[in-house]
């Protein structure tokens, strides 16, 4: 790894190379906003370097994360999924990203875009925090607790607040990088001519 500052979590390359180019990068597309939602459902009671490890295969086995594709899975394709060893195996989780496929169509159908349902709980712009230490990163906040009650009510699975500020760190809803990192200003001017 080079010597630049970055957050302290991104400690080995496959975390590095994610805190680098990917998180806190605010995402409209909605493919991509699908896939954050799967796996860190998927990342629930794990360490989100087990997930990034396993992400090749679930793009493999759920299909380039399509969501109308994965909200027609049926159990014989359940039952596939339970058996690969490539992604984390937990019925519950496969059976939840499967059911958050549909309900993600449902959103789709009613504001034309996840990604306009999604960005209007932070104003449709990034959240800039200021944090000096990673002490201070929250794990919930007003916005992904309100994110997460209206998820629920909604049908999805595995969207605690917890689950759902992770996944706001991800699509770049939230700019949680300290300041002393060698991204928080690249990822904060992109914020300036963001469009959900």
């Amino acid at each position: 790894m080079n010597d630049v500052i970055r957050c302290a979590w991104g400690s080995n390359e496959r975390l590095a190379r994610y805190h680098d180019a990917e998180w806190g990068v605010p995402v409209n597309d909605d493919r991509l906003l699908f896939e954050h939602l799967v796996l860190d459902g998927a990342q629930a009671g794990l360490s989100w370097d087990t997930v990034l490890r396993k992400r090749d295969r679930y793009r493999e086995v759920y299909d380039g994360f399509d969501v109308e594709t994965v909200s027609r899975y049926g159990d014989a394709k359940i039952a596939e999924l339970l058996e690969d060893p490539g992604i984390i195996r937990n019925r519950l989780k496969v059976v939840s990203s499967i059911e958050n496929a549909k309900r993600f169509l449902d959103v789709q159908a009613e504001f034309g875009r996840f990604s306009l349902y999604l960005w209007s709980f932070v104003g449709g712009k990034p959240i800039q925090n200021a944090w000096t230490d990673m002490s201070q990163l929250p794990a919930t906040s007003k916005e992904s607790d309100a994110l997460s009650k209206d998820l629920k009510r909604r049908g999805f699975k595995f969207v605690g607040s917890t689950i759902v500020y992770a996944a706001m760190q991800a699509s770049g809803l939230v700019n949680d990088h300290v300041v002393t990192c060698f991204r928080y200003e690249p990822v904060r001017a992109m914020a300036e001519s963001f469009e959900p």
